[in-house]
């Protein structure tokens, strides 16, 4: 996500460092950069314009130029704008009403019936009881694929067979309040492309039901296709904000630097994968900061919370202060990383791991880990001093390794356990030897 606007925007301000003072020379230098970089991530050239005559403005006033650290005050001025150009505070959805009704609409092929199951999913693990109701009558597996996504999600599902759409989302609004449940999700018809009747459709569902939130799904990697379609959902259905799906993939990220600032309406949730989980409430400051390479910690500890139990966390610290730290806690461990998604992903969120673009992570090492760890007995997780030749053999095979892996297996996790308890008792560790 923002790759390649992120490496631009990384490679300017190491340049900038590199200045004793800004000059206005330099100044106008670095801003056709920063306009550069933004027109190349597809952001709309109004956008552009105005953002480069914010900072130019800011970053000219008399403070800067006489400042010490150029690079670090221009850095600040352009993820301010960012911020600003981004929606500024972080859009809540609202929720009002028993139930609360939220009504999704969109392309067909944008997404959209993944993510009303994403947000059931996301609003579930809140203390919400979502139901799903199955609107789009006319694609084919939609209801289908809707009821499998609301088990998955830990949602109800409505659908009433012959019914017309309208009827449906009626119906299913009226369901949910008998059963209890305090949150209506319902998916609506997608087409290939925009049509009249389509949006006559729309505009009679969200008449009828008064949802307290109408989200657009748009595919992010579609750029200012995008923030037309924002465009022409909004002028017939007064939108209440964007969910922009396909983050993860090779979007350069101009659809959601440009949404906000040309439709004025926000971007409330992100879709960054396939699973349920992979659907984050839009932050402007976090986004801001992974823009710039700067990461986004909070986000990290938000996701480490939802992978590992606290107490759980606090026994591992407890055995690894006293050197009873096994393979059987480093496998639960590891399971943990893994529910927190792709590690490309994860170590994209630590500051300065922006300057390791490239380099690849490699997810099978880790299943061939895992795979390791199980090929061993309990006793040998337990002591892996146990583990002579012919258990390494026998571990190499079960697990369909090699001898070589499982010894490189064992002195790594040997010397993370030195590592880890030498900064416990507050030392840093040798590093010698490490490859």
């Amino acid at each position: 996500m923002f790759d390649a606007l992120s490496e631009k925007f990384q490679s300017l301000f190491h340049k900038l460092r590199g200045y004793g003072r800004l000059s206005e020379k330099n100044v106008e230098e670095a801003c056709a950069q920063v306009r550069r970089a933004l027109l190349e991530a597809d952001v709309h050239y109004k956008v552009a314009k105005d953002v480069v005559a914010r900072v130019q403005a800011k970053a000219l006033g008399q403070e800067v130029l006489t400042s010490l650290t150029p690079g670090q005050v221009f850095t600040k001025i352009v993820y301010d704008e960012l911020i600003e150009l981004l929606g500024g505070s972080s859009p809540e959805i609202a929720l009002s009403g028993n139930p609360a009704v939220v009504m999704v609409v969109g392309l067909q092929g944008s997404g959209k019936t993944t993510a009303c199951a994403k947000l059931a999913r996301l609003l579930h693990k809140k203390g919400r009881k979502p139901v799903l109701v199955a609107a789009d009558v006319y694609r084919p597996a939609a209801v289908e694929q809707l009821r499998i996504l609301a088990g998955q999600a830990g949602a109800g599902f409505f659908f009433q067979e012959g019914a017309n759409p309208l009827a449906i989302a009626r119906a299913g609004m009226e369901e949910a309040a008998a059963r209890g449940d305090d949150l209506v999700i319902v998916d609506t018809a997608g087409r290939l492309h925009i049509d009249e009747p389509m949006m006559q459709e729309l505009v009679e569902i969200k008449d009828s039901l008064r949802p307290s939130e109408t989200l657009l799904v748009a595919d992010g990697m579609t750029g200012q296709d995008a923030v037309n379609l924002a465009k022409e959902f909004d002028s017939r259905l007064s939108v209440d904000g964007v969910i922009l799906t396909k983050m993860d993939g090779d979007a350069r990220g101009g659809a959601a630097l440009s949404i906000r600032a040309i439709t004025g309406k926000p971007i409330k949730f992100l879709g960054v994968g396939e699973k349920l989980e992979a659907l984050e409430p839009f932050r402007p400051e976090r986004m801001a900061s992974r823009i710039l390479g700067m990461g986004d910690v909070v986000s990290l500890v938000e996701k480490a919370k939802e992978a590992f139990d606290v107490k759980q966390a606090e026994t591992m610290e407890e055995k690894l202060r006293r050197k009873t730290f096994s393979f059987e806690d480093f496998l639960v461990q590891l399971r943990g990383l893994k529910k927190m998604g792709p590690l490309e992903e994860i170590l994209g969120l630590l500051p300065g791991m922006g300057q390791l673009k490239g380099m690849k992570v490699d997810e099978g090492e880790l299943v061939h880990i895992e795979a390791i760890i199980q090929s061993m007995s309990k006793a040998e997780r337990v002591n892996p001093r146990l583990i002579d030749g012919s258990r390494r053999r026998r571990i190499a095979k079960g697990s369909g390794t090699t001898v070589p892996q499982v010894n490189k297996l064992l002195r790594d996790f040997e010397m993370m356990k030195k590592m880890v308890q030498n900064m416990t008792k507050g030392r840093l560790p040798k590093m010698a030897g490490i490859r």
